[in-house]
């Protein structure tokens, strides 16, 4: 996610909207500003979780989302890197 997007809450919003929908993966931020979010789950699940990043918690300001198919990866929950 581009935009303000850190030092917003984000990735705790993200890790929430994971939780709920029992998604793993993580979410971390860049060095360049950015946070990048890596989910694995169902596609209803996942297509979920895209709607709560493109709109982000109250304060952020999402200006683009680049969503992209990844290699499954095992993680035991939804963390915050």
């Amino acid at each position: 996610m581009r935009g303000r997007v850190q030092g917003v809450g984000f990735r705790n919003y993200v890790q929430r909207a994971a939780a709920n929908l029992a998604l793993t993966g993580y979410a971390r931020n860049l060095d360049d500003g950015r946070v990048e979010v890596y989910a694995a789950g169902t596609e209803e699940d996942l297509s979920q979780l895209a709607r709560f990043v493109h709109q982000g918690p109250r304060w952020a300001e999402v200006h683009a989302v680049e969503e992209q198919e990844a290699e499954v990866r095992s993680y035991s929950a939804f963390l915050i890197d």
